[in-house]
């Protein structure tokens, strides 16, 4: 079997790439493995490092949107995980071109490959963000939840998720959506808010907070998150949908206090910022499918998780030193 992976030099994608060659997914063992990446400023070949000298292990350095590259690719491969993504908010904000862009296109060149040059019976999962159902007062969203994205980020990814819904209703093809909550761990690169605030925090520096901080988001560690899409991947119904939940949700003002607490600091750490424009106040999805269908519940206690993180950040400045400042370069 050859498994295409989809921006498997990011956050996600690696952890996946790396748990999948290490033998932890059984149900792929022995299979050989394609990174495509376009390594922009949060893809890292050094996310990939413990696996490149695998013999079944290459890279490949490239746009999803480049549809010479893909068929070439698509033509080998019999399972295709795709984590390719822009995936901040604010950065949608300020310019959404580029999300359209890859979210949007990139996902249907893919399909359209898989389709036309694909091997037959080759399986699509698309790896999506609960963020394309907007945003929830109480209760929780199911997979049948209408899709009201607020952001340019979540209105591109659900644009991309209905595009993978129109090529398995359409053509047949065997396509699978995955939607998770918010993911933290090891390597995540420091824009997101848990890597940002530990890594300032660190430094002595100030963390921003938006507005009052009453913001609620499901908490899912990203080795839970990669082994419910491997669960999909392996033992998933074809044309479904499947949320993935850590079953941690906190506002972000508690967020801020635990990790203010990790890192041996006080709130006068803590930095007011105006609120984030069309802030979604709260996420929440219900994996009563993913558990009831293919046994999926999260492992990883969340307190465990964060104590976890922050110190692999505390221990590994090298890593995410240089991407901070690759961070403030593309910002500007």
């Amino acid at each position: 079997m050859r498994i295409l992976v989809t921006g498997g030099a990011g956050f996600i994608g690696s952890h996946f790439v790396r748990s999948l060659m290490a033998g932890i997914y059984p149900e792929f063992a022995g299979a050989g493995v394609t990174v495509l990446d376009k390594l922009t400023y949060a893809g890292n070949l050094e996310n990939l490092v413990s696996v490149a000298r695998r013999p079944s292990f290459d890279v490949v350095v490239g746009d999803i949107i480049d549809r010479a590259l893909v068929d070439g690719l698509m033509s080998s491969t019999d399972l295709v995980v795709h984590f390719a993504a822009e995936s901040h908010v604010d950065r949608s904000i300020t310019g959404a071109a580029d999300f359209v862009t890859t979210n949007v296109l990139g996902t249907q060149t893919l399909l359209d490959s898989a389709l036309s040059v694909g091997r037959p019976g080759i399986r699509f999962v698309h790896v999506s963000t609960d963020e394309v159902y907007g945003s929830i007062e109480r209760g929780s969203w199911t997979e049948e939840s209408p899709l009201e994205p607020n952001s340019p980020y979540s209105a591109s990814k659900a644009g991309s998720d209905l595009m993978a819904r129109s090529y398995a209703r359409t053509h047949g093809l065997d396509v699978l959506i995955t939607r998770c909550s918010n993911n933290y761990g090891p390597y995540q690169f420091p824009e997101k808010v848990i890597p940002l605030f530990v890594t300032n925090l660190i430094d002595s520096r100030k963390i921003p907070l938006y507005g009052d901080g009453s913001n609620v988001r499901d908490w899912l560690h990203v080795d839970d998150h990669c082994r419910g899409i491997a669960l999909v991947a392996a033992r998933g119904r074809g044309g479904e949908t499947y949320n993935i939940g850590g079953g941690t949700e906190l506002t972000n003002r508690e967020l801020t206090g635990l990790l203010l607490d990790a890192c041996g600091a006080g709130w006068d750490q803590v930095e007011r910022v105006p609120d984030r424009k069309g802030h979604d106040l709260r996420y929440s999805v219900n994996i009563t499918k993913i558990s009831r269908e293919l046994g999926y519940r999260p492992l990883k206690r969340f307190d465990v998780g964060l104590a976890e993180t922050v110190e692999w950040y505390r221990a590994s400045r090298a890593w995410w030193q240089p991407l901070t400042v690759k961070a403030a370069l593309k910002k500007n």
